[in-house]
């Protein structure tokens, strides 16, 4: 357990930052994958912040650990909270609509509780906390609509795909609490090296990445969403999985939502109805009561 001082304001602003730019990835994914191949685009996005943490990383003056054992580690965090969760959540979202798969998606703290309950009891939880995980998922579902639960059975293996990528982003966090030793940036770069090592040479054998001629727009939409929602993205998680533990950092699911609607007010001129704003409220709820530290224990 790491002894460092959080202030725990700034901490809940850099979830609410984590939400913003994550939230905003759906967009950019949508604009460049019209032109921009699903693996070529998770390639591009993991490679250039593999880059650019890498970067940062020796600007910083730090170093990649030199044992093995540490790497293997990476590249399992690697597939949990990356090449994995990215890859069955791309492959169930082709049979499953944009708001159900983000509902299903966001459960990734009922994982968390769950599996830190009886399975790890790595982080203290408490009936609060299984409180806020539940609302937040209410929250989700009041934000994206009820009709969407109306669809759940009729894709069953999409389903299931949404779900398997909210319970590997799930483990990711808990796993990646033992690497609190590592500066957030390294843990990072580390994870998109081993990331970019599996996915290019995929992209590049299926997809003929070299054949394409994609606009300006898909372009700047890929750099975006690897610089910023990746790169900058994955800095600010690792810090808070050892700040606000797994379920504090996972608790940014609900507010996704929240950010995919403020975002289509912005751009595509939608109105928050009372119900959806009612789900708004229910979300940030939510992740306040997953947030409040549990009394006799330091996070």
């Amino acid at each position: 357990m790491s002894h460092t001082k959080y202030n725990t304001s700034l901490e809940i602003s850099l979830l609410a930052l984590l939400a913003l730019l994550w939230g905003t990835s759906y967009l950019l994914i949508k604009i460049a994958v019209a032109e921009i191949p699903p693996l070529t685009l998770i390639a591009v996005r993991v490679a250039v912040a593999a880059l650019l943490l890498t970067g940062v990383m020796h600007w910083r003056g730090e170093r990649f650990p030199v044992d093995a054992r540490t790497w293997r580690m990476l590249l399992v965090l690697a597939f949990f909270n990356s090449i994995g969760a990215w890859t069955i959540l791309a492959w169930g979202q082709q049979y499953v609509d944009a708001g159900l798969a983000s509902v299903l998606n966001s459960t990734s703290p009922i994982f968390v509780f769950f599996i830190t309950v009886f399975v790890t009891r790595h982080e203290s939880v408490n009936t609060l906390k299984m409180f806020g995980a539940c609302l937040g998922v209410c929250g989700v579902v009041l934000i994206v609509g009820v009709d969407v639960l109306r669809g759940l059975g009729q894709q069953v293996a999409g389903q299931l795909a949404a779900l398997a990528g909210a319970a590997l982003y799930a483990v990711a966090a808990i796993y990646g609490k033992r690497f609190a030793h590592l500066p957030a940036t390294v843990t990072a770069a580390g994870t998109m090296i081993w990331a970019t090592l599996c996915l290019v040479p995929v992209a590049v054998a299926l997809e003929k990445p070299w054949l394409l001629r994609p606009s300006v727009a898909a372009i700047v939409a890929a750099l975006t969403l690897a610089v910023f929602c990746t790169g900058v993205a994955l800095l600010i998680y690792f810090r808070l999985v050892k700040s606000l533990g797994s379920l504090g950092v996972t608790s940014q699911a609900y507010l996704r939502a929240g950010v995919g609607v403020v975002l289509g007010m912005i751009f595509l001129g939608e109105q928050i109805t009372p119900v959806i704003g009612l789900g708004l409220a229910a979300a940030v709820l939510g992740v306040v009561a997953i947030n409040i530290p549990v009394r006799g224990r330091q996070g």
